[in-house]
């Protein structure tokens, strides 16, 4: 099981840098809008997600009021990406605002213990 739940570790971690990279090559780029790597890694941030809650481990299982924040954040992300995905331009706050839940998404799953 262990070596199950380091594969969907190391795809939710490709899911982060699909999200956060295509974030960053709109934001630089100055035409602010949302393309689909960054669809795709709120997709694959989610279902990975889903998976790694899953008892895998030896009983050291996450809280799960850590597992219930993360999943609001990722479905918030999913949610902001997806419906925003076929505009032309999106507002700059709204871009901003998937950036940072995406890092406070990652926070949550680096310092909460």
């Amino acid at each position: 099981m262990e070596a199950l739940r380091l594969v969907l570790l190391y795809a939710h971690l490709i899911g982060f840098a699909l999200l956060l990279g295509g974030a960053a090559v709109q934001w630089f780029s100055g035409h602010i809008r949302v393309n689909p790597a960054m669809l795709w890694g709120a997709v694959i941030q989610v279902v990975t997600g889903i998976g790694l809650s899953a008892p895998l481990r030896d009983g050291a299982e996450p809280a799960p009021a850590k597992l219930v924040t993360k999943l609001v954040l990722g479905l918030a992300i999913l949610a902001m990406v997806f419906f925003s995905r076929k505009r032309e331009s999106v507002n700059k706050g709204h871009f901003l605002a998937i950036i940072v839940l995406t890092l406070v998404n990652a926070a949550v799953a680096v310092f909460w213990r």
